[in-house]
């Protein structure tokens, strides 16, 4: 599939993973528009496009906003759905954003598509969250879900929400579930989101690491421009629709290693060991691992930067542009 000419539609496309994605697309020569809340906290940032601001448009609009999508959906031949509330802490004291933004936002994008474009190519991105603590390791797509949190429910809903209008109404959509992405772009003004950058973010500033329990809690933790290389996939590849897709990567690794590994890039960084505090603790699932078998058979994709060379370019991103950023 070449994507010169395509009409592509990022909602949440400010934010971490939509800009990366949105600067891979415009350099693949699509046309690009963004649409994005604006939300405080949740990682919108005008300067995640710097290099591309005048190569896309940008909506302010909200997913839970049918008129809005109605009117941006349209001739839009693929849309990436990753506006959603991701923050597991968040979710434990207000559940309602979890349920306002994921269920009924995915809702109303998808009725928007139904109704005016029902032809276009969605990809939705959710979390391996949705499987809950892992029955056995590496976990694979047909693994029982028993998603511990408010956030991972309101994601796994929003999935079965994208299977049922695949099923019913025949619309191509392919649901994913990211593991724990890390790299460029992402917001570093609070540790809500994404506890790999917040690590980077606290090395840069000269402050301690802290780190949960043993820190040998297992991960598999992805470069955000091999998820980008993913979500292009899912969209190019007519046979991934309506399947569940891991996004993730093949090799495991530990918390304390990525501590580890910024340790030695950025050499006065120092570790503390500390208990879980009570809301992690709460969500905890324990050790996973993604089974990345079914994606890469199905999009021949498979992630291409390891974590030593990801966390190198992701202290060298913000150390340059720490003013756009903490």
């Amino acid at each position: 599939m070449s994507w010169s000419g395509k009409r592509v539609l990022i909602t949440g496309g400010l934010g971490f993973i939509g800009s990366n994605l949105a600067i891979r697309l415009v350099q693949e020569g699509a046309r690009v528009a963004i649409a994005d809340a604006l939300i405080e906290g949740y990682g919108a940032n005008f300067a995640n496009i710097a290099e591309i601001r005048d190569d896309v448009e940008v909506h302010t609009a909200d997913v839970r906003d049918e008129s809005a999508m109605v009117r941006l959906v349209e001739d839009r031949d693929v849309i990436f759905h990753l506006a959603a509330q991701v923050s597991h802490v968040m979710s434990l004291s207000n559940p309602y954003p979890d349920i306002d933004i994921n269920v009924k936002g995915t809702a109303a994008l998808l009725e928007a598509c139904r109704k005016r474009n029902p032809a276009a190519v969605v990809v939705r991105s959710g979390t391996r969250g949705q499987y809950g603590p892992a029955v056995k390791l590496p976990v694979s797509e047909d693994a029982p879900s028993d998603p511990r949190g408010l956030y991972e429910i309101s994601q796994l809903a929003a999935e079965m929400i994208c299977r049922a209008y695949h099923r019913i109404h025949n619309m191509r959509i392919v649901p994913l579930r990211l593991t724990n992405i890390y790299g460029p772009r992402a917001q570093m003004k609070h540790s809500q989101f994404g506890v790999v950058n917040w690590f980077v973010r606290l090395a840069l500033d000269g402050r301690p690491i802290p780190v949960f329990g043993s820190g040998r809690l297992i991960r598999d933790f992805l470069y955000v421009d091999d998820c980008v290389a993913a979500l292009v996939r899912a969209a190019e590849e007519p046979g991934a629709a309506g399947e569940i897709l891991n996004v993730g990567h093949d090799r495991p690794s530990t918390f304390l290693e990525v501590a580890e590994i910024l340790r030695d890039l950025l050499p006065q960084t120092a570790i503390e060991f500390t208990d879980f505090t009570p809301e992690r603790k709460a969500q905890e699932p324990g050790d996973f691992l993604s089974d990345i078998t079914k994606i890469r058979r199905l999009l021949d994709w498979e992630p291409v930067v390891g974590l030593r060379e990801g966390l190198s370019r992701t202290v060298e991103f913000y150390r340059e542009r720490r003013r756009d950023y903490f």
